[in-house]
């Protein structure tokens, strides 16, 4: 995995560099490549284990405090700057009808996107920039994400910590305990699309045959 194994991380950049990384993945674009999910449990169960110094309350308190203020930083910039971008009248990329599609959806949508975002990734880093562009309100879209920063931060981190107090020498199965956790991250949306697909089947207009 390299550079961006989250071993690798948390020993080489530690505590602060965790809150950061966390921090940018959580509402900006560069986040985009870091893996949040795994980088947090496995910071727990490091903190399990006495290793690099690591406490959980600083780990667990730390990553939930950048976790709100990166999805805030991104609601804010997607709110900032990208309505300009898209009433660019010559674009053929971003296009107003985006904005109003974006707008409906958050309207409907918006809690359960912000919390559920949260833990799939890349999904997370978006989600807070296109609820700015969207223009979910502020007060909603903070009471949310509040919830979901701490559900999946000071959460995964937590469980992390636990199963490393549980189970001996699971930092020996660390690589396949971290496929899991990519591959869990990517059930929640797969099952919220077919939910969603079933209520568009159900809403569907039936149309009646023709009679002579």
């Amino acid at each position: 995995m390299g550079f961006f194994d989250p071993k690798h991380l948390i020993e080489t950049f530690g505590t602060i560099g965790l809150i950061l990384i966390i921090y940018a993945e959580s509402g900006i674009l560069l986040g985009l490549v870091f893996p949040g999910d795994s980088l947090l449990f496995t910071a727990g169960l490091l903190a399990s284990q006495n290793k690099f110094g690591l406490n959980i309350f600083f780990i667990a308190g730390g990553a939930f405090i950048g976790a709100m203020l990166g999805a805030q930083t991104g609601y804010w910039l997607g709110k900032r700057f990208g309505p300009a971008l898209f009433r660019r009248p010559d674009s053929r990329i971003f296009k107003q009808e985006y904005v109003d599609k974006s707008k409906e959806y958050f309207d409907r949508y918006g809690g359960k996107t912000v919390i559920i975002g949260r833990f799939v990734p890349f999904v997370r880093t978006l989600v807070p920039m296109l609820a700015g562009i969207g223009e979910m309100d502020l007060r909603s879209f903070t009471l949310f994400n509040v919830a979901g920063a701490l559900l999946w931060a000071a959460g995964v981190s937590v469980a992390g910590y636990f199963l490393g107090k549980t189970i001996p020498n699971v930092d020996h199965y660390l690589l396949p305990i971290i496929g899991v956790i990519i591959l869990v991250s990517v059930v929640p949306p797969l099952l919220e699309i077919r939910r969603q697909r079933r209520i568009a089947s159900a809403e569907a207009p039936v149309l009646e045959p023709e009679r002579d």
